[in-house]
């Protein structure tokens, strides 16, 4: 499996949930999956592989909008905060 994006609402607040190796061929489904819906926005990030720097920025993003990410790895919880304190 390269990439897996499914969402789902949960009451008031949507999961988005990411598995696999999240690439810059990924980003518009995991933006579209994003944008879809009202609520508070969760990414569950548990069965998350790798990232390249495109799918990186674009959970950067997510979180500076409000995002929760949830079960991030540790590994892709420093590149997404090594992306947020860059200029």
């Amino acid at each position: 499996m390269e990439c897996w994006i499914g969402v789902v609402t949960e009451g008031n607040r949507r999961v988005v949930r990411v598995a696999g190796r999240l690439g810059a061929a990924h980003v518009p489904e995991l933006l579209t999956a994003c944008a879809a819906g009202e609520g508070a926005l969760e990414i569950n990030l548990s069965d998350l592989a790798a990232a390249d720097s495109a799918g990186i920025e674009v959970l950067q993003r997510a979180r500076s909008k409000g995002a929760t990410l949830v079960g991030t790895p540790g590994y892709i919880l420093l590149k997404i905060d090594s992306a947020a304190s860059r200029p």
